[in-house]
C-alpha cells in the first residue's frame, strides 16, 4: 500500500508516483494520491483492484457520502490527469524537477537542515518556538511575498519548525533565487532576535 500524496503526478518518468520513480509498479496493491499536491485542488483517491475497491465503498459509505466531490472539481481532475498522462506533462515535470533541486540545493548551501527532501514539498527545518514561526510566517507573505504552511508543535517536538515549500511548474528560475535570497535575511533575522516581537508591515514589494 502506498499513500504517494506527495509523489503523485511528480514522481517517476510519466508522473505515475512514486512506484513508477522506483520500478515497483507491479507491486502496489493499494494506492492511495491526493489532488491537493500535484493537481493543485481538493479531494484524493484510491485505486486498487475492483474487489478492493468494492469493499471499501460498502464499509466507508460515511465517508463516500460525506466527502464526494462537486462535478466541476471531477471535471477538473479528469482534465488535470490528461496533461499529467500528455507530452505536456513531462514538459512541465521536467521543468518542475529543474526548479526543485535548485530549489533544495540552495537551502542546503545556506546551511538549512531540509533532511532527504526526495519529494518536490520542500520541508525546512528551523530551530523556533510558536511566536517566532508566526512572525516569520506574516514576514515572508507580507514582506516578501512568499506563502508556505508551518508544521509546530505537537506534530513535531517543541522548540522546532518546519517550513514547508512547494514549487511548481509555474515557477521560474527567478522565483527560486528569489525565495532562497528571502530566507538568508530570514535566517539572519532569526539569528538577530528580530522575531521574538510582531513583525510590521514593511511592505517590500509596494
Amino acid at each position: 500500500m502506498i499513500d504517494d500524496a506527495h509523489g503523485f503526478g511528480v514522481m517517476g518518468p510519466h508522473g505515475r508516483g512514486t512506484s513508477e520513480h522506483f520500478g515497483v509498479m507491479d507491486g502496489v496493491d493499494l494506492y492511495i494520491g491526493a489532488y491537493a499536491k500535484a493537481m493543485a485542488t481538493i479531494g484524493g483517491f484510491v485505486a486498487s483492484d475492483k474487489d478492493i475497491i468494492d469493499y471499501l465503498r460498502y464499509n466507508m459509505r460515511s465517508q463516500i457520502y460525506a466527502k464526494s466531490l462537486p462535478m466541476p472539481i471531477v471535471e477538473g481532475c479528469i482534465k488535470r490527469l490528461e496533461i499529467i498522462d500528455s507530452p505536456e506533462g513531462d514538459e512541465r515535470r521536467a521543468h518542475l524537477w529543474k526548479v526543485t533541486r535548485r530549489l533544495q540545493e540552495g537551502f542546503r548551501e545556506l546551511g538549512y537542515d531540509i533532511g532527504p527532501a526526495e519529494a518536490c514539498v520542500t520541508p525546512v527545518h528551523m530551530e523556533a518556538g510558536l511566536e517566532q514561526a508566526t512572525n516569520i510566517v506574516v514576514d515572508l507573505r507580507q514582506n516578501y511575498r512568499i506563502f508556505c504552511s508551518v508544521v509546530i508543535y505537537p506534530v513535531i517536538p517543541l522548540g522546532m519548525v518546519i517550513f514547508r515549500i512547494i514549487p511548481t511548474a509555474a515557477h521560474s528560475m527567478e522565483d527560486v533565487e528569489r525565495t532562497l535570497a528571502a530566507f538568508k535575511e530570514i535566517k539572519e533575522r532569526l539569528d538577530r532576535g528580530e522575531y521574538d516581537k510582531p513583525i510590521p508591515d514593511i511592505s517590500l514589494y509596494k
